[in-house]
């Protein structure tokens, strides 16, 4: 892939930002729209739980889990996606810079993680998978979908590197969003084990 190519997928999808990033934001709200409220459903998210959703992008999933949680935090790299998800959630959601691997959130805090087409953003998966496992409550669960086409490594291999950072209970599958263009979603279930 030529250099413009990368840095132009960069700069729309990656850390979305300037006209490409607005576009990329519309593209993602549209077309990853059913998979983030099926991994929202999937989550069972209560409403006295804490929900972490990392790289909401234009906030579709942060929105369908703050209407379920009691307190919702969405981090992401790009100002342009922390923008986008401000004006769809308004003061519901707790929104900051971040990634899968600094998400500034204190150990323990959290009862569910979502990432949604992100997974293959990170630049650490090992730190990504420890940072997680660290913000988890004992007995919380991650949920992670991402299109499969794009994943790094296979959906299994991403179980096993999930696995390496003490996640148990782990269940991966594949799901066809709908829609004409979607692309089959590989999807991961994990837990932290209970204490």
């Amino acid at each position: 892939m030529s250099n413009s190519l990368t840095q132009m997928l960069e700069k729309t999808f990656g850390h979305p930002r300037g006209l490409l990033g607005r576009f990329g934001g519309l593209a993602m709200a549209h077309g990853n729209a059913a998979t983030e409220l099926r991994v929202v459903e999937l989550a069972s998210i209560e409403s006295g739980e804490t929900a972490l959703v990392v790289g909401p992008g234009p906030g579709v999933g942060l929105q369908a889990a703050a209407d379920r949680a009691g307190r919702t935090v969405g981090v992401d790299p790009s100002p342009e996606m922390l923008a986008r998800s401000r004006r769809r959630c308004g003061d519901k959601v707790e929104l900051r810079h971040g990634t899968a691997d600094s998400t500034g959130e204190p150990d323990g805090s959290v009862d569910v993680v979502l990432t949604i087409n992100n997974v293959q953003l990170w630049e650490d998966r090992t730190a990504g998978f420890a940072e997680l496992y660290r913000v988890l409550r004992p007995g919380g669960r991650l949920l992670l979908s991402s299109h499969e086409k794009w994943l790094p490594v296979s959906r299994h291999e991403l179980a096993d590197e999930a696995a390496a950072a003490g996640f148990t209970d782990l269940q991966t599958w594949t799901w066809e969003p709908p829609g004409f263009s979607a692309s089959l979603a590989a999807q991961l279930r994990a837990s932290k084990p209970a204490a």
